[in-house]
């Protein structure tokens, strides 16, 4: 069998190794090259969930913004030399809101087998527990951080869901979910729907979903570095 590219999904917290199915654990354990964004996590999830494979016999490769073309080409000579290489994000599925697609989109044009396996992924699960448009849906990454763009980003996605009828999902860096639902209850429409997905997978799991108006009333205080997915319908 020709050397693939296994796309290899990773809990969305530390204490969650349970969302990773066994079957991947076996994936894994025969793998000895990743391509991961930071090692020390790659190897602390790898110890976790396949405690018999030694660590140090790995190769890894670290995919993040300091990484060279020239790098990425090297990342995939292991598959051409006959050796399967496991992609990995920092949490959940790589790919996906992730630098690892650069590799993925590679990996298509060299004529390799991606193999992507079954994992949590953050964006399907606060999809999944919205209540919105399951059958259309855009996401749409970080918006803007400053406010004189991130104000008409929002309003913006409003339009698309009124108009598409679907449902817009994005995400923010931890330490400013605040700083977005404050704009967003000052610029969004008061029947506007708008699930927030705290801590997904984890045992302190926050899924709600409520109108803008709603929200005013009860506006959560304690969602800072929490990693969040906001749905908006």
């Amino acid at each position: 069998m020709k050397a693939q590219l296994y796309l290899l999904p990773v809990p969305l917290s530390e204490t969650d190794i349970h969302t990773i199915p066994e079957y991947n654990r076996r994936i894994m354990g025969q793998i000895q090259f990743f391509i991961v964004e930071r090692v020390r996590t790659a190897r602390r999830f790898i110890r976790k969930l396949a405690p018999e494979v030694v660590i140090d016999d790995l190769t890894f490769f670290e995919l993040n913004k300091r990484t060279t073309p020239g790098d990425l080409q090297q990342m995939l000579t292991p598959i051409r030399q006959g050796h399967d290489v496991g992609l990995m994000s920092e949490a959940g599925c790589p790919g996906v809101a992730d630098p690892g697609a650069l590799i993925v989109a590679m990996a298509h044009e060299a004529d390799i087998v991606v193999h992507p396996l079954v994992g949590p992924s953050s964006i399907l699960l606060a999809l999944m527990g919205s209540g919105m448009n399951g059958q259309a849906f855009s996401f749409h990454g970080y918006l803007p951080a400053k406010k004189e763009q991130l104000i008409p980003a929002l309003r913006k996605l409003e339009q698309l869901a009124r108009r598409q009828k679907a449902a817009q999902i994005f995400i923010e860096t931890p330490y400013r979910n605040q700083q977005i639902l404050t704009q967003a209850m000052a610029v969004l429409s008061t029947n506007t729907r708008l699930t927030i997905a705290a801590d997904l997978t984890m045992p302190t799991q926050f899924i709600q979903t409520k109108t803008i108006a709603q929200w005013k009333k009860n506006l959560p205080k304690d969602l800072h570095k929490r990693p969040v997915v906001f749905v908006l319908q």
